[in-house]
């Protein structure tokens, strides 16, 4: 194990910084800091490390992500740069932030409910455009397999559900 550098805390700062810059290429009102896909950020001897986990193993935008994060370093001149892929634990919609989930109920896409809900969809999914709970599920699959559609029975509008993984 190689021992960390003495490097100012304004630095890493800069580095997460930079990474919330990196926006979710599916859901673009998001970045892959919002979602907790950034799980540490370290300068060791031998350049930056940044441990980062897809939203699932399979995700199609992983080698896109991965490739925004090597050029937003490189042009901060933050080199060289190591991204480890960490598949265990795996991603949840637990490790969203707050904010995050504001902005996808005001992009038009209801959040998560609830926590770690592996088994099932949720049986309460509020209305992003009124707040309601009077809300049908139309298909467990929405526009990506992370979502679920839904339509609000009070304003009667189709929306969204992200899925809690």
């Amino acid at each position: 194990m190689q021992t960390l550098d003495v490097v100012e805390p304004a630095q890493v700062r800069e580095v997460w910084r930079i990474l919330g810059q990196i926006s979710d290429p599916e859901i673009p009102v998001l970045t892959i800091t919002d979602l907790g896909m950034v799980r540490g950020v370290h300068h060791r001897a031998d350049g930056w490390h940044i441990g980062f986990t897809p939203t699932y193993s399979g995700c199609p935008a992983t080698d896109f992500l991965l490739k925004e994060i090597r050029e937003a370093m490189e042009t901060a001149k933050l080199t060289p740069v190591h991204i480890e892929q960490m598949l265990h634990p795996a991603w949840t919609t637990d490790w969203m932030t707050p904010a995050a989930k504001n902005r996808l109920r005001e992009y038009g896409i209801s959040p998560p409910q609830g926590h770690s809900c592996h088994a099932e969809l949720s049986r309460e999914v509020s209305c992003p455009r009124c707040g309601s709970l009077q809300t049908s599920l139309i298909s467990e699959f929405g526009s990506t397999a992370c979502k679920a559609l839904y339509r609000c029975d009070s304003c009667r509008e189709p929306f969204d559900y992200f899925k809690c993984i």
